[in-house]
């Protein structure tokens, strides 16, 4: 018979890597939020988990489950199968720990499948992550990027995570690049998701002395920073990287694809182009709506966004601004991460 794990239990097996986690609600529910690492392998599909709950209300509980029984066992051998491609000890969460999760487990260990159910559900993981959020007052030492747009922030932290550096990818959680065109290409997060991710990563670093994050607004899409984490970068070291206009360009060109996102592209711009002196942002639409996409960035650049990190700049003191200018990203790599080692090992000297 499966057992019940308790989520401080699950979270150290998770960290060990040492199980599946499935998650057995319906796709729907999977995709707004679901416990980062787990995957999909529903009781239900959408429209099944919606008329069995129809009936559950209009009819009654038993009948609920007498039809959930009925959708179930009709999927019984395609279930099972894709939990033996697994390998690992698997551990199944529905919302609260309940019929849906209880009928996983139980039919999986039928088959001799070593399996725990989550108690509580993923319902007591989001207890967890916003009891997290309200104990967390302070961050470690932080080290701000920023720079014009198109200064390749993005993929400096992408390079310093993968040589080891406590990295927090505020966009990546977001799933949003923070800006009006920020979205294209992507399906941004929702709150509890991006919340979930981020309570993660501090976890993670939460014996780092600094950590390394790009300067964003409040919001980014869709989320919003909490408190605590958006004061203490306001207060961080404020890294500002400097790159040729051609190289910001060439960055901006390669993250959003423009020829494949036109129409995306146009719609977004046009939510900002009353900010633009017309006779520019007239050219600019021109640009865009003929495909002279790196024209049109450049002007863009000119009109809208480098005046706007000016003022950016303007906020934050001189004695916590550190100025990087570099022909390219590999150089600005080599430069920000010489600042850091120095930075700290000055500190531990002291």
């Amino acid at each position: 018979m499966f057992q019940d794990i308790k989520l401080h239990d699950l979270l150290k097996k998770q960290k060990e890597e040492s199980i599946a986690l499935v998650d057995v609600r319906s796709p729907k529910e999977f995709a707004e939020f679901r416990i980062p690492g787990s995957i999909n392998i529903p009781v239900f599909d959408d429209d099944e988990r919606a008329e069995v709950g129809t009936i559950y209300k209009q009819v009654s509980p038993e009948a609920a489950k007498k039809k959930g029984l009925e959708i179930f066992s009709a999927k019984l051998p395609e279930f099972i199968a894709q939990f033996q491609t697994l390998g690992k000890e698997k551990v199944v969460y529905c919302w609260r720990g309940g019929m849906r999760s209880k009928t996983a487990a139980t039919v999986v260990d039928l088959m001799g499948e070593h399996v725990s159910r989550l108690d509580g559900g993923i319902r007591s993981y989001r207890q967890w992550v916003v009891k997290k959020l309200d104990e967390l007052h302070s961050t470690p030492k932080l080290y701000v990027l920023n720079g014009y747009t198109g200064s390749g922030k993005t993929i400096l932290l992408q390079r310093l995570k993968q040589k080891g550096y406590p990295v927090i990818d505020l966009e990546g959680m977001a799933n949003h690049r923070g800006s009006i065109f920020g979205q294209i290409g992507l399906e941004p997060h929702n709150q509890k998701t991006f919340e979930s991710l981020l309570v993660q990563e501090l976890e993670h670093y939460n014996q780092s002395p600094y950590l390394l994050l790009e300067g964003e607004s409040k919001r980014v899409g869709k989320v919003s920073l909490p408190l605590f984490l958006h004061e203490a970068k306001e207060a961080g070291m404020q890294l500002f990287i400097h790159l040729p206009l051609e190289k910001r360009i060439e960055n901006i060109l390669h993250e959003y694809h423009p020829e494949e996102h036109q129409t995306q592209i146009i719609e977004a711009f046009q939510r900002i182009q009353k900010h633009i002196h017309t006779p520019v942002a007239k050219q600019i639409a021109e640009d865009l709506e003929q495909g002279n996409f790196s024209s049109a960035v450049e002007l863009l650049l000119d009109y809208y966004y480098d005046p706007r990190y000016e003022h950016t700049l303007e906020q934050y003191p001189s004695d916590r601004q550190i100025h990087i200018h570099a022909d390219g990203v590999d150089e600005a790599l080599e430069a920000v991460i010489n600042f850091i080692n120095q930075e700290e090992n000055i500190k531990i000297k002291m």
